[in-house]
């Protein structure tokens, strides 16, 4: 037998991206502060940034040439 599981569309839902220590999690706010942390299975999730402290960082070559993170003055970094 199949258990039955509740579930709800996610699409149109606002959330933050947390890393857990081995995946990340979306975590969705309700109107009272409360929180869900939903383990990300999702192999090819559409997201749209909305953080103005969030930069892409770009360089030639080495491990994690790519990388999204906060802007260089959260940072500490002079540009």
């Amino acid at each position: 037998m199949i258990p039955t599981v509740a579930n709800e569309s996610a699409d149109g839902v606002s959330g933050c991206l947390i890393q857990g220590i081995d995946q990340m999690f979306l975590r969705v706010y309700d109107d009272v502060g409360c929180f869900i942390d939903y383990a990300i299975f999702h192999s090819d999730l559409f997201v749209t940034i909305k953080d103005p402290d969030a930069f892409f960082y770009h360089k030639d070559s080495g491990v994690y040439s790519d990388i999204l993170d906060h802007s260089p003055s959260t940072l500490g970094i002079k540009t």
